[in-house]
């Protein structure tokens, strides 16, 4: 018997340990993961440059008070705001966390110009920024927000796709617009370039703040640092979590320097954001991602990977009806519920994770290799071969 609550549906496996792409369970099997913690292990397991960054330090210092300068944090906002179109950071501990400063940054911006009713935050119906209280009902999800209540005030939502709703519901109270720029347990939607640039335009228009939730398609996962880059949309605001830790929990809020005017001492904090040890290894993902030659390889792996998933698709056109994503983060839509694909993925060693829309995620450490990839397709191959 556990005695750990419910709250999860786990499979009946465990693991001893992992090695790049690969878990090793606990009864010796060995497992091509792509899963990666959802998105989270962006350079595989047991990556050698983050193992010797977390040995180091810990030797040093792990935890101090942000009551006192941590030169590890310094160094790594210094980075983020050198790589993005970034002015300023708040470094928090996960995603739901940044998006609920990113949702806190906004509100504090328009109440320090004296405008304080200017609090709505307008999302995507059905999103998902998160598990604490304020981010379900951002999400504006029925079967997240249930058995939750009450609710939670200051959200608004529109339907995926539907740009005259999305202007209607902006009012004089609304503060900013927040959509995740790929949306991944909803589906794996990309928001295309065109649509993000229209967005820009309506805030600037309405003089309203664009919050760009890269917590999943951030930090090189989409084949660019990140998954607005192509658009050359800036936003205000842009929370981030995942792989910028590479399987440490790190979250951060980036900020441009006119909504940051909003942040004052006492106006935010956390305990543990931002402390030595996860910074440490927050400089060392980032030294290795934001490489040219990295992001480079992540694209050209992707390309590799889109074109025989879509081979596939085309051979077994009754089972698989879409192929979806952007860089590594990567959607296969199936006609049935996934979850009997799934299975027999894991069956034959291939780990992934379903999302919405019948959604089977492919979600590989951003550093996979080419031989590795060529191993998922076999499989995956082979499984649509005898599924009915």
């Amino acid at each position: 018997m556990s005695n750990l609550a419910k709250n999860y549906n786990r499979k009946k496996i465990s693991f001893k340990y992992g090695k790049g792409a690969y878990l090793f369970s606990t009864n010796k099997k060995k497992y091509l993961d792509f899963v990666q913690g959802i998105a989270v292990n962006s350079l595989g397991h047991a990556h050698p440059k983050l193992v010797s960054t977390i040995r180091n330090q810990s030797q040093k210092l792990w935890h101090v008070s942000n009551a006192f300068q941590i030169p590890e944090g310094e160094k790594l906002a210094q980075k983020l705001c050198k790589k993005t179109f970034a002015d300023y950071v708040i470094f928090q501990n996960s995603g739901a966390e940044a998006t609920e400063a990113s949702v806190k940054v906004a509100r504090r911006y328009f109440y320090s110009i004296g405008k304080p009713n200017k609090n709505r935050i307008l999302c995507i119906k059905n999103s998902f920024h998160g598990r604490t209280l304020a981010a379900i009902f951002a999400s504006g999800s029925k079967k997240m927000t249930e058995g939750f209540g009450p609710k939670i005030a200051g959200f608004d939502h529109f339907k995926f796709g539907d740009h005259e709703s999305l202007k209607n519901k902006i009012n004089k109270n609304t503060a900013a617009i927040m959509i995740e720029t790929i949306m991944g347990e909803g589906g794996i939607k990309v928001i295309p370039d065109w649509c993000l640039r229209e967005l820009r335009k309506l805030c600037d228009k309405k003089k309203i703040l664009l919050i760009l939730d890269e917590v999943q398609c951030g930090v090189a996962r989409s084949g660019d640092f990140f998954a607005f880059e192509k658009s050359k949309v800036k936003p205000d605001i842009v929370p981030i979590a995942k792989g910028i830790g590479g399987g440490f929990p790190i979250g951060a809020v980036l900020m441009n320097k006119k909504v940051a005017t909003g942040i004052i001492p006492g106006s935010h904090g956390s305990t543990f954001g931002g402390n030595p040890l996860a910074m440490s290894v927050g400089n060392t993902v980032m030294d290795i991602v934001s490489n040219k030659k990295f992001l480079k390889n992540v694209k050209n792996l992707s390309r590799y990977f889109f074109l025989n998933l879509n081979k596939i698709k085309h051979k077994y056109p009754n089972i698989i009806k879409d192929i979806r994503g952007k860089g590594l983060l990567i959607g296969i839509q199936l006609y049935k519920d996934p979850n009997i694909f799934i299975k027999k993925l894991m069956d034959k060693r291939l780990l992934t994770i379903r999302a919405a829309e019948n959604i089977i995620r492919i979600l590989p450490p951003l550093n996979v290799k080419k031989k590795e990839i060529d191993i998922s397709i076999k499989i995956i191959s082979k499984v649509c071969e005898n599924f009915k």
